[in-house]
């Protein structure tokens, strides 16, 4: 039974920390994800609420992960952990009934989950939480009740940072079809031979004041009584759906635009505000003053916007931006970047760089080549990335070992 508790306890750590740091490295992602359910269930009047749950409940989940996989205050973290699996067990069976919203956004934008697939998930985790809550008399102290309470803080202040920091910036891991790097067309094609969608043609006729719907097999086309009202389309089987499926850029005068934007040669400068009325204005000003000061006429910008025509008219009568503002899907701006606005760098449809508009100066890329400088940023962040996920590695390695030989010298295990 020991080994069953050791194993309950590491793997449910472990899934905790994972499905906690990748909300926490994105939490706009999780707020969305409240909104839509507060929408599905008719609570929108929650919807200010779903910035600082996205933050609890990713910080419960670091905390309680941390807590189990240290070992640390054991007892409040199995009783935490059976409420939270309990809790949401039942709820991911109410969703996968009903299901008001397709993805469960419990694993972010890391791992892709159906309703079913995350109540059969959390089935499966509840089995070693059950034992951890057994079992949790059997667990002794790893170090005295003040270190481990001031543990059990720093994980919780550590989650609450990190994603205030990402908050305030952009994710430091971006699991999304958008990232640096990416080519948006290679994202955007259904490779050969996997599924399409399928439907049904649904004919709907009349007869006496009522509405009946038959198939194309066993419509009554000799039966001059039926009248036919409509055809309809039903999805039978969703198939393959490619990571870019809705990107699309509308501009008013020259209509699609997107196929124009992603063959460009040049460099374009997408500045995404999915809402217009409450985006950075100053952002909006720099970048007039560098369109006037750009000589070299090497950039060209657009501004990616989902808001409506009367809220887009009231911007421009107030900034007179001197591009273009044309208009995209809500969800899919939102996806692309988080930041509103947010600033994303293309040529030839490549993301060469994306910023949160706090870390962008649009006049450094006109003091030194656009090239070396997307380089150097791009080379920057992935070497902080680097330290900071090794140094946090080796640090875990080390306070786990030392837990493992302070319990097997004594007996605790």
């Amino acid at each position: 039974m020991k080994t069953v508790r050791i194993i309950s306890r590491i793997f449910t750590g472990i899934v905790f920390i994972f499905s906690g740091f990748v909300k926490a490295v994105d939490p706009l992602g999780s707020t969305y994800k409240f909104r839509d359910y507060f929408d599905a269930f008719h609570l929108s009047f929650l919807n200010d609420l779903a910035f600082p749950l996205a933050i609890i409940l990713c910080t419960l989940e670091l905390a309680i992960g941390l807590n189990l996989l240290l070992g640390i205050r054991i007892k409040l973290t199995s009783w935490l952990l059976l409420l939270f699996m309990s809790f949401f067990t039942v709820l991911t069976l109410i969703l996968a009934i009903d299901n008001p919203v397709s993805d469960c956004g419990c694993f972010g934008d890391a791992i892709k989950l159906t309703n079913w697939q995350t109540f059969w998930k959390n089935i499966i985790i509840l089995i070693p939480t059950i034992i951890v809550f057994c079992q949790r008399n059997k667990y002794k102290n790893l170090y005295p009740d003040i270190t481990e309470w001031i543990l059990a803080l720093c994980f919780v202040l550590a989650g609450i940072l990190l994603s205030v920091y990402c908050h305030h910036n952009l994710p430091v891991m971006d699991f999304r079809p958008y990232s640096i790097g990416t080519h948006i067309p290679d994202k955007m094609v259904i490779p050969e031979g996997m599924p399409v969608d399928e439907y049904e043609t649904i004919l709907v006729y009349e007869k006496d004041g009522v509405l009946k719907e038959f198939t194309s097999e066993n419509y009554p086309w000799q039966d001059t009584t039926w009248k036919w009202v409509e055809t309809k389309q039903q999805l039978v089987k969703k198939g393959y759906e490619p990571p870019i499926h809705d990107f699309v850029i509308t501009s008013e005068i020259n209509g699609d635009i997107t196929e124009d934007i992603l063959n460009d040669p040049g460099y374009t400068f997408l500045i995404i505000t999915n809402d217009i009325e409450k985006t950075h204005i100053p952002v909006f000003e720099d970048i007039n003053k560098a369109i006037k000061e750009d000589r070299s006429e090497q950039f060209k910008y657009y501004i990616l916007t989902s808001s409506t025509r009367e809220e887009i008219q009231s911007f421009s009568a107030s900034v007179k931006p001197l591009c273009e503002i044309c208009t995209a899907d809500d969800i899919t701006l939102k996806t692309i970047v988080r930041g509103n606005p947010g600033i994303v760098l293309l040529r030839r449809g490549t993301i060469l760089g994306k910023w949160h508009y706090r870390n962008f100066r649009i006049q450094k890329f006109q003091e030194q080549n656009p090239d070396a400088f997307v380089l150097e940023s791009y080379k920057n962040t992935i070497e902080l990335l680097r330290v900071v996920v090794i140094g946090l590695l080796f640090v875990l390695a080390l306070v786990v070992f030392h837990g493992m030989q302070k319990k097997v010298s004594s007996g605790s295990l």
